[in-house]
Formats: structure tokens, sequence, C-alpha cells
């Protein structure tokens, strides 16, 4: 990371940033360019990992693409101000994001429901009552963080 003094190492600082984010752009490998998505996401910690879950319709590029190649990126962020300084001339952006890689997989149907529970807390719905007859037209995916970096910038303004 070139700029190390707005790095971020802290796991628990790492977690809260994760939280107040509400959209995972996802990266996964395709032809000549990657191919990237913004997605509805929740978290779960799993033996000190951090674990992403997605999910959607049944059909779709992503799940072609995760076939070939179950490696994939990350990144989210939030925090977003704009922070000017007449005197100066000059603006920056206050933000924290993190972004990362790991394997990405389907979750099986047996383990749909709990997933699907990790991304509504995500959102602070925790005991949001939804139809589970449309699980077998959902597709969960999980993915299993092996590395990340993140970093903020805070101006204290």
């Amino acid at each position: 990371m070139r700029r190390s003094d707005r790095e971020i190492t802290d796991f628990d600082e790492i977690v809260e940033i994760i939280k107040k984010c509400d959209v995972c752009r996802l990266a996964l490998h395709d032809e000549e360019y990657p191919y990237i998505l913004p997605l509805n996401f929740g978290m779960r910690i799993e033996d000190g990992k951090i674990v992403l879950y997605f999910h959607g319709a049944n059909e779709g590029k992503k799940y072609a693409l995760i076939e070939k190649n179950n490696k994939a990126s990350f990144e989210m962020d939030c925090g977003h101000r704009l922070v000017m300084d007449d005197e100066k001339m000059s603006c920056t952006m206050e933000y924290e994001s993190i972004i990362g890689q790991g394997i990405i997989e389907k979750v099986s149907d047996e383990q749909k429901y709990d997933a699907l529970m990790v991304l509504m807390r995500q959102y602070h719905q925790e005991d949001f009552p939804f139809n589970q007859n449309i699980m077998p037209q959902t597709t969960v995916l999980k993915l299993t963080v092996n590395s990340y970096t993140a970093k903020h910038r805070k101006t204290g303004k």
C-alpha cells in the first residue's frame, strides 16, 4: 500500500467498516476484461476469517464465470465526505474502504436460509420474515476472503 499512513490493520476496525457498507463490488475473471458487478451482501466471521454472502437469480453470467474460475476480488467503501479547503483552493474526499480476494462458491440448499439471514442482518433486518418459497429460485454465493487491505482518509475537519 502506497499510503501506509492511511492503512487500517486492526481486524475489528475492518469489520466495523464492512458493517457500514451497503454494496460490495465483486470482480470475476472474464475473457479480455474483468467482470465487475455491485451486489448486496452479508458478512459473517468464520474461524477468524471474513466470509461474504451474495444472492441472485439462478441464472446469469456470474455463475458461468465462477464455474470457470472461482477466484474473485471485491471492493467496498463508505464514509464519503467532500472536504473543501478554500484557502488552498483544493478539495479532498474522506472515505473508508476495503479490497480483497478470495474463493467464491455456491451455498448448498441446506445452508441457504442461514446465509440469507446473514444478508438480512447487514441491512439491519435480522428478523425479516421472507417468503421461503422463493429459495429454490435463488442462488446464494459464499466468498471466503483470503487476503485484504483496508484504508481510510479522515481530515478531522
